[in-house]
């Protein structure tokens, strides 16, 4: 047993030996722990949603009539990309799911609506409500990414949510091919693990800003996984917001997104002539710095400044002119074109005309068309890729640049019974094809 004058001596050690404690091990250097990586993922939590739901899919391995299609669940991850709720993530995910169940950093629940998707590049938009407006996702730029840069990936990894991996860009602009039907161009290939569930969710670098959304991995590997490049997820999520904010509202300015120094910057690509902008000295070249007071970047900046605005109201551009800054109203008209459905039974598509004017830049060859603002579910149109916002230029070896082109392609006889037939489609600037036939029987 020790002696009260031993314990006393015993205890002025012990607290000599606290003070003499390497510096490293101190309070205060704790938070040394917190890393950019820390820091990165910390910021973007709030953004991401977790989704499950169950959908219908073909069972390929059942012998049996009965056993031909079963119940699955599903899960995946997207990420808000607008303060209202519009969730972007893979179209994958939700494709055939009847209700998509979402989960919030939260765990707020809630129910996720599909309303715009592009099967082509497997992106879709959701919306979901909330009672607050939403944190949305920093998004950052592909185009400067290095190999063996440190990279993160945030999702809902086989149904454990917000699951962080961590990995590095392995290489660039990968070519993949995951069936028949769905290949995808310029990924990001990364070996941060990447699980079922994760599809939809970011990838994100050490500023903690997306730089791609996170999409397949290669079966039987380890460590080859794949990202769509945030710079193309935008540009497709801008076209996809279009078909919310834009069919009802004429504006005049077409833009698009460029790089300088890796920054975007949201640029008038073309100004239509006789729309509300062509009076206000706009011109190609000019860059939207703010819209109604908010920073401007991309273009999915303008489209989602849209979505609320009623025709005959104002959107406030603050726009340079090389280095003049000008703020100026832009007036939103109303479109008053009528939409035909001469091509919803047998194609699935509504249908309103293109100007000469809103088709300027887009193709040397066609100078009007026809811009798909509906897409039926499980007609020929939607099971061939076609989207809405795509403007089809071409059918069975016409033009369409009138309804009534449209019409006259539809009574020809190889088209009535039912024959394959080429169409052809602008989507942006940049030109696609495809076969298909009309639909067996009227819906």
């Amino acid at each position: 047993m020790l002696s009260r004058r031993s314990y006393k001596n015993r205890l002025l050690l012990l607290f000599a030996c606290t003070a003499m404690l390497p510096a490293s091990w101190s309070v205060a250097d704790l938070n040394d722990r917190e890393t950019p990586l820390v820091r990165a993922v910390a910021n973007c939590r709030s953004a991401v949603v977790n989704l499950r739901g169950r959908k219908t899919v073909n069972d390929d391995q059942s012998t049996l009539p009965s056993s031909s299609v079963k119940q699955v669940n599903g899960m995946g991850t997207g990420v808000i990309i607008d303060p209202r709720g519009y969730v972007l993530t893979n179209y994958h995910v939700v494709e055939g799911v009847q209700q998509i169940q979402v989960t919030t950093s939260d765990r707020q629940q809630t129910t996720g609506r599909l309303i715009a998707h592009d099967p082509a590049t497997d992106l879709a938009i959701l919306k979901i409500n909330g009672s607050k407006p939403f944190d949305t996702i920093n998004i950052g730029t592909s185009s400067d990414l290095m190999l063996a840069e440190t990279v993160a990936a945030v999702g809902n990894a086989y149904g454990y949510e917000h699951t962080v991996t961590v990995g590095i860009i392995s290489q660039l602009g990968r070519t993949v091919q995951v069936n028949d039907e769905q290949i995808y161009r310029n990924l990001i290939q990364t070996d941060a693990p990447i699980n079922p569930g994760n599809s939809g969710g970011p990838l994100l670098n050490l500023e903690g800003k997306m730089i791609g959304i996170n999409v397949a991995v290669r079966i039987g590997a380890q460590g080859i996984a794949f990202a769509i490049p945030a710079n193309d997820a935008m540009v497709v999520a801008s076209r996809l917001m279009e078909n919310v904010s834009g069919p009802s509202l004429i504006h005049g300015i077409t833009t698009k997104t460029t790089y300088e120094d890796h920054l975007p910057k949201l640029v008038i690509d073309a100004i239509h002539p006789s729309s509300p902008a062509a009076s206000l000295g706009l011109t190609a070249g000019d860059v939207i710095t703010q819209i109604n007071e908010r920073d401007s970047y991309r273009c999915l900046d303008l489209q989602c400044a849209l979505i609320d605005c009623e025709p005959e109201s104002e959107l406030k551009l603050e726009v340079l002119q090389g280095e003049t800054k000008r703020s100026i109203n832009l007036f939103l008209e109303r479109n008053t074109q009528v939409t035909s459905r001469v091509g919803w039974t047998p194609l699935g598509v509504a249908v309103i005309p293109v100007s000469e004017a809103e088709m300027a830049n887009r193709h040397p060859n066609y100078t009007r068309g026809l811009r798909i603002t509906e897409v039926r579910k499980g007609s020929p149109a939607e099971v061939e890729g076609i989207l809405e916002g795509d403007i089809l230029v071409a059918m069975h070896g016409w033009k369409t640049e009138t309804k009534e082109n449209l019409e006259f392609i539809l009574q020809q006889s190889d088209v009535k019974n039912r024959k394959n037939f080429m169409f052809y489609i602008l989507r942006e600037q940049e030109p696609f094809w495809g076969q298909m036939r009309i639909a067996s029987q009227k819906r």
